[in-house]
């Protein structure tokens, strides 16, 4: 992710800095059995340092990028240093390949469920680089909830300052089943869901001095949003995550859904 990071860095003029947390805890039977428990957490937290600091020096020099090394749990030790740190995004990757199926009981996953600020995940694998810098595609989800307007403001003013093009999609959930032919199509597009959609999204942008696309798809919500972010070649998908006080947390199905799944970063706010 070290190109990913850079690119976006420097497009937002943004500080990097690097966080790594180390399980102190984490040792086996056979040290403890030879070695002083203070001794081997203190030979830990030193290879810890090294690695750390060794680690993409050529992309993040030591003296322009900060290093900080935690020690406990490594969501909430992220989540926590993010908040007091005044932070304003954290990136970290999913993982391509069938580990990205188990991201529910994942770091990545804790982190969105805990984290306050933004949080922009994307696969780590080596086949994904950032497309050319004059490729400023982004998409947002608009869900027409009373948190829209957060979420749309967000979106244009990082957008604004990524001089991206910004458009928007609503999708009218519908079941699984298929559409109709064509004239169940148009038959949707004339709908009134449909119309009012379009009327709640003109007075949101109009509120939130936006002018950007909007698409409106019918259908399952994941698949539609999915199918659009590749369809319009998108560099970013932002999305919003539920408020903290929520019985369920911050994250829903729906979220974990896109950050699996999403053919590019995204971007939840």
């Amino acid at each position: 992710m070290a190109a990913y990071v850079k690119r976006a860095a420097s497009i937002h003029r943004a500080r990097v800095t690097l966080v790594h947390v180390v399980d102190l805890a984490g040792h086996n039977g056979f040290e403890l059995y030879v070695r002083p428990l203070s001794a081997i957490a203190e030979d830990h937290r030193e290879i810890a340092r090294q690695q750390l600091d060794s680690f993409l020096e050529s992309e993040f020099p030591v003296g322009e990028c900060s290093r900080v090394l935690l020690v406990g749990d490594a969501a909430a030790g992220i989540a926590q240093f993010a908040r007091t740190g005044g932070f304003d995004m954290i990136v970290m990757p999913t993982y391509a390949g069938s580990f990205r199926r188990m991201l529910l009981g994942s770091t990545t996953a804790k982190v969105l469920n805990d984290a306050d600020c933004p949080v922009v995940t994307t696969r780590h694998a080596l086949d994904v680089a950032p497309r050319p810098m004059e490729h400023r595609e982004w998409l947002c989800a608009i869900g027409l909830d009373a948190d829209s307007e957060r979420v749309l403001r967000y979106a244009s003013r990082l957008a604004a300052a990524a001089q991206a093009r910004l458009s928007l999609i609503h999708v009218v959930a519908s079941g699984d089943a298929p559409l109709r032919p064509q004239l169940r199509q148009e038959e949707q597009v004339e709908s009134a869901l449909k119309r009012e959609a379009h009327r709640r999204l003109r007075d949101l942008q109009k509120a939130v001095g936006s002018e950007a696309s909007v698409r409106i798809a019918v259908g399952p919500v994941k698949e539609a949003l999915i199918d659009e972010a590749r369809r319009s070649e998108a560099d970013v998908l932002v999305i919003g995550r539920g408020p903290e006080f929520a019985a369920q947390g911050r994250i829903r199905d729906l979220t974990y859904a896109m950050v699996r799944d999403s053919p590019c970063p995204v971007a939840s706010v």
